[in-house]
């Protein structure tokens, strides 16, 4: 009889000791320093599902490298002129310089635009942001304006505005002003042109 109490009792005493220890540190709530048992098993399948999700974007970095390396540097080269990622303004001058220079002309009086003014498309609202630079919201592009002054006659202005159509840096025109300048008799009439172009970079 005796040992039939005693096994009861150590039954009602484990599943005490369940309910009142093992119980609660499977489904309990823990502390910090000593959380349940399924309390880290959720930590544990976050970790798991981080870990995976930086292993797909390591996956994808090194199938973009693989593709942006198969394109040809000649290629990638032209398009940053096309459409460079950063502005620069004194390179812009420079180049600009140096193409009026093969006709005998120099760029005089050079502007950034850095007034303020606001602007508005069907689809989307653009603002100037007070330092030449254009944002239109939804695009992945801005612009800057930059104003200049030169000298020449028409036909080397002529070639100069169509050797920078033709160059690769994507430019448009905004405004073209030219005034005619006195000439010595029998020379080729000369002006004085105030151009505006625009151009873009990618953000």
């Amino acid at each position: 009889m005796s040992k039939m109490l005693t096994a009861i009792l150590l039954f009602i005493l484990a599943i005490g000791i369940f309910f009142i220890y093992t119980k609660p540190g499977y489904t309990g709530p823990g502390t910090p320093e000593s959380p349940s048992v399924n309390e880290m098993q959720a930590q544990i399948a976050q970790y798991d599902d981080a870990l995976q999700k930086v292993a797909e974007l390591e996956q994808l970095k090194q199938r973009l490298l693989a593709k942006y390396n198969s394109f040809n540097p000649n290629d990638i080269e032209r398009l940053e002129t096309l459409l460079p990622d950063h502005v620069d303004n004194i390179g812009l001058i420079l180049e600009l310089d140096s193409l009026a220079s093969r006709y005998g002309m120099t760029l005089e009086n050079v502007d950034v635009d850095s007034s303020r003014t606001a602007a508005s498309t069907e689809s989307a609202e653009a603002a100037d942001l007070g330092d030449g630079t254009l944002k239109v919201e939804g695009q992945n592009y801005e612009s800057i304006t930059m104003t200049f002054s030169t000298f020449g006659t028409y036909e080397k202005f002529k070639t100069f505005m169509q050797d920078l159509e033709a160059s690769l840096r994507m430019v448009d025109l905004v405004s073209l002003t030219f005034e005619g300048q006195e000439t010595s008799s029998g020379g080729q009439p000369t002006y004085n042109f105030d151009i505006s172009i625009r151009t873009y970079w990618l953000k």
